[in-house]
């Protein structure tokens, strides 16, 4: 099977490293996500393998190919942009067509029209192929963009963030259909993304990127469930997750400054450290083990978001529906132990209580 792969690249610019010895790799047919904070170097290393930046160190494998050598155009990748990158004085059909007619290419024009066709129909904008691209909204302009990198049925995608300035419906409607568009194709893509929830929904795996560093990799199950730090803990879930310093006493954990204390697993904790605790996993019920106040409700329809109060502790728990609670409520609860997350003092992961 094809493999694409970074071995240990490093870029750097004159006051910032942008890559620090970065390293994964994907599969032919994988929908890949590179999830990071701004400025953590997720744009660099598309333009890196698209050869439109070239590394300091390391090595490019482009479908078990080195490619240190190769222009852009010999790399054959497709770039999807965050900004469209249209040209706005031609037809939706001319923009298409573009990458086909160019002298690289020499795509006869009868078959132009038809991948163009072909290319309209999958991403259901047919009846704006002889419109100006600058009559276009943001969702349309975005999907012609996305129709003028699959024409050329490239041997990889490469999207940088190309939903982020969409409205949240848009945004949400585009990722469904660019999901279902890669696994029909059977393309190969690597998505740049900040947002968690597009990571978590399209992706096959997973590298988390800060900073420079690939900090883990994983699917998106092992990423949410196991996170290797705190950075990949609080980068992935909505709401974040509650990272609590806690104590180990008389073979207990002890969340400081709260009545909290869970059983201590059989593992090798510090003396101090943080407890993790997702906000879903903060179970409300009438027998409940704990007990604390309500500070602030956000009701979000499907899901309500509750602050709660223990002590000089305050935590997030995330229940089902619109919750019943009150402002001011004294509510008990439960933690699901067997969800836990355990992290030293350097932020890295412990050990975790698998499902």
């Amino acid at each position: 099977m094809s493999q694409f792969e970074l071995q240990h690249v490093t870029k750097r610019f004159p006051t910032v490293t942008a890559l620090d010895d970065v390293s994964f790799s994907f599969r032919h047919g994988e929908f890949f996500v590179l999830l990071g904070p701004t400025g953590a170097g997720k744009t660099t290393t598309l333009r890196v393998i698209a050869g439109l930046e070239h590394q300091d160190s390391g090595t490019v494998i482009l479908d078990g190919q080195r490619v240190e050598t190769h222009t852009p155009a010999e790399r054959d990748v497709a770039f999807v942009f965050q900004q469209y990158s249209l040209y706005p004085t031609m037809t939706v059909y001319d923009n298409l067509a573009f990458p086909l007619r160019s002298p690289l290419r020499k795509t006869p024009e009868p078959e132009i029209k038809v991948k163009v066709e072909e290319a309209a129909e999958k991403l259901r904008i047919t009846q704006l192929l002889k419109r100006k691209t600058a009559q276009l909204s943001g969702g349309e302009m975005q999907r012609v963009a996305i129709g003028r990198a699959i024409v050329r049925n490239p041997r990889l995608f490469l999207m940088d963030e190309p939903l982020s300035n969409l409205d949240a419906k848009l945004r949400e409607a585009l990722r469904v259909e660019l999901k279902h568009l890669q696994k029909t194709q059977g393309s190969t893509t690597l998505f740049v993304t900040h947002d968690q929830v597009e990571a978590l929904t399209m992706a096959d795996r997973i590298a988390v990127l800060n900073e420079g560093k690939i900090v883990q990799q994983g699917t998106p199950d092992e990423i949410y469930d196991l996170p290797a730090t705190t950075f990949v803990a609080q980068l992935v879930g909505s709401p974040k997750i509650n990272l609590l310093p806690a104590a180990r006493t008389d073979g207990a954990v002890h969340v400081k400054d709260s009545k909290i204390t869970v059983p201590a697993p059989r593992l090798a904790l510090p003396d101090s450290f943080l407890l993790g605790i997702r906000p879903e996993d903060i179970r409300p019920s009438p027998q409940g083990s704990f007990r604390a106040q309500v500070k602030l409700i956000e009701p979000l329809g499907v899901e309500t978001i509750l602050h709660l109060q223990d002590g000089e502790l305050t935590m997030l728990c995330l229940v089902p529906g619109m919750a019943p609670q009150k402002v001011g409520d004294t509510v008990t609860f439960d933690i699901v132990k067997e969800k836990l997350h355990f992290f030293g003092q350097d932020r890295a992961r412990i050990a975790a209580e698998r499902r």
